[in-house]
């Protein structure tokens, strides 16, 4: 299998029961329905997935169910990022034993915005984790450090084992190009994060992929590949027709992802464990009006309601 990460990599959100406990089932069919529109891979756990609301053990079933129903089809990556480079290690390795070759791991604030600090912080991961490729996600202020696309060069130079960055601070633009004109010769690629609000931009850069809610998966991977079969007129339309979907999904996050997928037909509840805003009527009655305006780019494949 091509392990490399190029494309649509959902960030797959956690499903809960009724009761509050985690869904592998409902989690199942959103790994399906994400297989199913042609991602490129598939991301687990990120802060898309309300890791901070897990616990070890939860994220390890889900991650199981994700790698079961994948099957070595597509990538994994696995999010690993911790409150220490020990923790961290700590989760890469579980990954390693599930078969993953791909952890996403940004340093925590408290390692500060030092290169040489956040450098030793990575090193100590790929020393303990040998083989592991390592994902360096640079979230935006206040959840990530925002680092410098200098400082971001000066660590993945030094650490063969980060083979990817996913650069999403804001704007994400600049950053990209200056990571990649200065990037090693091991550096894969540049991911973009945002939600896909600002994909195109990104890939314009030379962005190899994009890392969005998994909510519209299969609108992002035909934009996707009417990008790279040079339709840049095509990629640019379905952007302009989901971006009001995608300005409401920044507000409301995971609940937004979870109603839409209600709404798809995967899951049967938006549950969240994380302090996200609620939906009331008005904003369902909004997002039904926007999906409805997509609805011939939609598609929700019987098997990600029969997966699990």
């Amino acid at each position: 299998m091509d392990m490399t990460l190029n494309g649509i990599l959902p960030v797959l959100p956690t499903p809960f029961s009724a009761a509050g406990t985690v869904d592998p089932a409902a989690m199942a069919r959103i790994t399906a329905f994400a297989c199913d529109v042609g991602a490129a891979g598939v991301v687990f756990p990120g802060f898309a997935s309300e890791v901070d609301n897990l616990t070890a053990e939860e994220r390890e079933t889900l991650l199981r169910e994700i790698v079961r129903v994948v099957a070595g089809r597509i990538p994994v990556v696995a999010g690993a990022s911790a409150p220490s480079a020990d923790e961290a290690a700590g989760h890469a390795r579980r990954a390693r034993e599930l078969g993953i070759t791909h952890v996403m791991i940004q340093a925590p604030k408290s390692v500060g915005i030092d290169g040489a600090a956040v450098a030793a912080f990575y090193r100590a991961i790929s020393d303990a984790v040998p083989g592991i490729e390592i994902v360096l996600q640079n979230a935006p202020a206040p959840r990530g450090s925002d680092l410098k696309p200098d400082v971001i060069l000066q660590i993945v130079n030094g650490n063969p084992a980060i083979t990817y960055v996913k650069e999403e601070t804001l704007p994400s633009g600049g950053p990209i190009s200056t990571i990649l004109k200065g990037a090693p010769a091991h550096l894969k690629g540049v991911l973009g994060g945002g939600g896909a609000r600002y994909i195109v931009e990104e890939y314009v850069r030379g962005a190899c992929g994009a890392m969005p809610a998994v909510e519209i998966t299969d609108v992002h991977v035909a934009l996707d590949r009417a990008f790279r079969a040079g339709d840049l007129a095509t990629a640019r339309e379905l952007y302009r027709r989901t971006l009001p979907l995608l300005v409401i999904q920044a507000n409301f996050r995971m609940a937004f992802t979870k109603y839409v997928l209600t709404q798809r037909g995967i899951l049967h509840n938006h549950l969240c464990r994380a302090p996200v805003p609620p939906l009331d009527e008005v904003d369902c009655a909004e997002i039904d009006a926007w999906l409805a305006s997509v609805a011939d780019l939609l598609a929700a494949p019987a098997a990600a309601r029969k997966a699990g």
